[in-house]
């Protein structure tokens, strides 16, 4: 049954709105008018995510990723419990407190009211649940099995997020810190030290080559400061726009995998976020084709995803997946070992789930050490440019007091 969006006036002239479900248009202003409501506004829901118009395009998201983790959660618990879907949707609907995602499940009820499979209801929405939330929930309902695969699914969302979180938080503290030294160091040079050395620029004598430098490098900020950031600005324009071109970003990413310290976060990261999504699809029942290219999409370094893509081709001409990942160099062997294991054993899902455990703890281990070790060094740096600044600014005082004596 659709769902539909009113807003109506009581008798005493008081607005109210709100969603309720109708066969159609003329049958919910007669359950308005059955509540002594009359209406003056009723329309359908629609799912802006299917609209081509520009304003939908750029429609913000309902579901943060937090939010989609914690909402498939509950979603799971009432599944689980026995509870038939539509009655499920039904209770979420009435607990969201924001109107869009009120809105938003109010729609998914309305279409598996209608017949459709939940899966297909959830495709109305792609900019919320993306291709691999789909596979899942579908193949939890052909096993019959929905609750154990949304607990499943809201599982890997929460590893997800739990992972990208500590990586984002282990690199803050070091961009921050490295953003307010690069300030304070443009402010000294271009507003501080000048000031200071006009008190010496009377004198007849030589300045100490320190201060003479940087005088000459705070001059060539103030003069040349805005053509070096307009550079700076175009050329970072010029790499994004580079980026949208297939084979360019494939050759850069492989390039970052080659770096000393971002390539091995890059490669764990992307290894980890592989071998769950695979473990989880394969568990849920998706054929290993499928969860194969699902988890390959999901991969955002353009040079695994090749990889990964090519590994798919292999498995498809027959081969075992730990062969077809182990020729691949950019995947940690780790995650090619447990896939031997798990076909060996019969267990592939609970190998690749230990393979993305083991990685996702590797990639924090080694984010969190790198910020330990740059934390310092950055001080030391950001003291030592400090002290240079200081040394070009008091060095003319020095030499002044001892010609005075």
């Amino acid at each position: 049954m659709p769902a539909y969006r009113f807003e109506a006036l009581d008798a005493a002239g008081k607005s109210h709105g709100g969603l309720l479900e109708a066969d159609n248009a003329k049958a919910a202003r007669q359950q308005l008018r059955g509540r002594d409501l009359v209406p003056m506004v009723v329309t359908p829901v629609t799912m802006a995510a299917n609209d081509n118009s520009t304003s939908a395009r750029f429609t913000r998201r309902v579901f943060s990723a937090t939010g989609l983790a914690v909402w498939t959660r509950q979603l799971a618990g009432l599944v689980g419990s026995g509870l038939p879907l539509e009655r499920a949707l039904t209770a979420l609907a009435d607990e969201a407190e924001n109107p869009r995602q009120r809105e938003l499940v109010a729609h998914l009820k309305s279409e598996v009211n209608a017949g459709s499979a939940f899966a297909r209801a959830l495709a109305t929405a792609p900019r919320e649940f993306d291709d691999i939330y789909r596979a899942v929930v579908a193949a939890g309902e052909q096993s019959g099995a929905l609750g154990a695969v949304l607990e499943r699914l809201a599982d890997d969302l929460e590893q997800r997020q739990a992972l990208r979180t500590k990586v984002v938080g282990a690199m803050l503290y070091p961009a921050i810190v490295s953003l307010v030294a690069m300030v304070i160091v443009i402010v000294l040079v271009t507003f501080v030290v000048p000031q200071i050395a006009n008190v010496f620029s009377s004198s007849k004598r030589a300045l100490p080559v320190l201060t003479v430098a940087m005088l000459a490098t705070s001059a060539f900020v103030r003069q040349w400061g805005w053509a070096v950031a307009l550079l700076a600005a175009g050329g970072v324009t010029a790499l994004v726009m580079a980026r949208r071109n297939e084979a360019f970003r494939e050759r850069t990413d492989a390039m970052v995998l080659r770096l000393p310290l971002l390539g091995r976060l890059a490669r764990g990261y992307n290894a980890a976020r592989f071998g769950g999504t695979l473990a989880m699809l394969a568990g849920a029942g998706v054929p290993i084709l499928k969860a194969l290219q699902a988890a390959a999409e999901t991969l955002g370094n353009r040079a695994m995803r090749a990889d990964a893509l090519d590994a798919l081709v292999q498995v498809r001409e027959g081969a075992p997946l730990a062969s077809a990942l182990a020729g691949k160099k950019r995947f940690p062997g780790l995650l090619a070992m447990f896939a031997r294991l798990g076909e060996q054993t019969g267990q592939l899902p609970e190998m690749l789930l230990r393979a993305s455990v083991q990685l996702s703890a590797e990639v924090q281990r080694r984010a969190m050490s790198a910020a330990t070790i740059l934390e310092p060094l950055l001080i030391v740096a950001m003291g030592g440019v400090v002290v240079l600044i200081m040394l070009a600014v008091l060095m003319p005082i020095i030499q002044l007091n001892t010609w005075v004596r």
